[in-house]
Parts: structure tokens; sequence; C-alpha cells
């Protein structure tokens, strides 16, 4: 079997864990070696042909199964419902001291949603101040539970301008990070990209985009709260807020509490980052696709011999 071939097979592997096909463009961007869009096309066709994938219309899948298409034409048409959400949702949030920049992540960042989904949110804030901005967007989302709109404030990542890079580098975060949407923050983004060009070890067809994202305007109220907490005390404040964060996460993990997928609870709380525990999720889900790939070229490589 050609690089291309295994190639192919192992992106569509992953993609197929979520149940989502992809068109020939898509295959193209998240190939893990450098290929080009007519080379791409060839083997497609080729591959179809030899029944090692299946084609329905402009879309690309390992299994033969029509009805995954209307699922990702019906996910992509409640991700641009969901996204408009988003962009109002941001409007907001950016207002909060020490936020810098805000993006989409998660199924949402590749324009797929259903009638579970949140609204999945990358947040930057400035150096030093990560667990301030993180404390305060937390108190809304807290008063959200009372209108039952905590859905749309999933404010799960968050970096510093001091730790732009994501420290796991795997083909998880590889997609993960080239497919963030951002909406707020437009310099900070660009930070963001040039710090995290390790992306294209694992996905070299798929440049980071340049950023959409809208510059950050300035408000009265966040200003001055940012000139109160640009101190000694505002230092202190923030270790403070890492350390009882901190504290109540570990407690979560070690009773064992799990989340709507059944995953262990768990957080990274650092100076410069917040975020889940890789452990909890990233790993499981990487075992699975390896699992997943060796599998695939397993049972096609009698098909796809050339």
């Amino acid at each position: 079997m050609t690089s291309i071939n295994r190639n192919i097979l192992a992106t569509l592997a992953y993609f197929d864990m979520f149940s989502y096909p992809l068109t020939r463009v898509e295959i193209l961007l998240y190939l893990q070696q450098k290929y080009y869009q007519p080379d791409v096309d060839a083997a497609l066709r080729y591959m179809v042909a030899s029944r090692a994938i299946y084609r329905f219309g402009d879309y690309y899948t390992l299994r033969n199964d029509p009805t995954l298409i209307s699922r990702r034409i019906t996910g992509n048409r409640k991700a641009g419902e969901l996204i408009k959400i988003a962009h109002r949702v941001s409007d907001l949030l950016i207002r909060f001291p020490y936020v810098r920049g805000i993006a989409i992540s998660g199924s949402l960042s590749k324009n797929y949603a259903d009638d579970e989904s949140d609204v999945d949110l990358f947040i930057i804030t400035a150096k030093n101040r990560l667990w301030i901005a993180r404390s305060f967007m937390h108190l809304l989302k807290k008063l959200s539970f009372l209108f039952n709109k905590q859905h749309y404030f999933c404010m799960n990542y968050y970096v510093d301008e001091e730790q732009l890079e994501i420290t796991e580098k795997n083909i998880y975060t590889a997609i993960e990070v080239v497919t963030l949407m951002p909406l707020q923050g437009d310099s900070v983004f660009e930070s963001f990209y040039a710090e995290n060009t390790w992306t294209q070890v694992f996905l070299p067809n798929n440049y980071l985009r340049v950023s959409t994202a809208k510059p950050v305007k300035t408000f009265w109220l966040k200003s001055a709260v940012e000139f109160l907490l640009n101190s000694k005390l505002g230092c202190m404040l923030d270790r403070m807020l890492m350390r009882i964060t901190s504290k109540k996460w570990q407690k979560k993990t070690q009773e064992k509490a799990t989340n709507m997928h059944g995953f262990v609870l768990g957080m990274i709380a650092e100076q410069h980052c917040s975020k889940p525990d890789p452990i909890n999720f990233q790993k499981h889900l990487l075992n699975n696709y390896n699992n997943k790939v060796h599998g695939v070229l397993e049972s096609t490589e009698h098909i796809v011999a050339n």
C-alpha cells in the first residue's frame, strides 16, 4: 500500500471516530504528510473504485453508510446557528478584565453541532492574570445556570500571553489548534499562531490561517478594574484563585467525579494555563485512534495493494 493511501485511511479513521465524513479538500488538509490535491484526488478515485473507502456526493468515508452524510449536513446547519450565538457570547466576554482573545473550539470549530452541543471557547488572557479573568468569567457561567444558558459559556481552555504555545503535541491537539475559530483579539491570535507552528509537523498541508478575529476594543469598566489590579495585590489575588481552583478540582478528581461523557473530571491548573487534564481524554482518544488505524490498514491491505 502506498503512503498516500495509508495517510488517507488514517485521516478518515480519525474523523470516523466522530462519524464525520470529509470532503476531498478537508482530507488534504488533515493528511499527516505533504501532498498536493491532484495526487490526493487520484488516490481517492482509486480507493473508491477498489471499495477501500466510499464516496457519497462530495463526501468520503470509511463506511458504506449514506446516513453519515445527512448527519453531517444537518450538523453543519446547526453549527451555523450556534456560531452566531458564539459571536454574541464573545462580544460579552471580551468585556471582562484581562480577556485578550476568544476563539470557538471543540466540535463547533469543525462546523458541527447537534442538540447536545455546547459553545466551547478557548480563551487567551493577559500575562499573569489568567485566574482573575477565569474567575470573573465563571461567575457569569454560574449565573447562566439560572436561565439554562450554561451550555453557551463552556470556557474550558485558558492560556495567557506569557505561554501561548500548546505543550501537548500530537495529532489531536494539532487538529484542535488549526481548527480554532478566532472571534476576538486579532493581534493576540497572530502571536498564538506564531507560537504553534509545530502543528505543521502533524498537518503539513494545513497552514495556520490569518486570524479573522475582531480587534479588542477599550471598555471603561474593564480598564478601571485592570488599573486597580495591576499591582502586587493583583498578583497575590491571581495566585490565590489558582490555588483555590486547583484544590477544588483535585477533590473532584480524587472523588472520581465524571462528566456527561463518563470521563473522570480533572484539570491542569498552572500559572499560565487552565485546561482539562489530557490523561483523562486525550490519552483515551489517541489510544482509540491508533487501534482504529491499525485495524483499518489491516482490513484494507489486500484491497489497496498498489
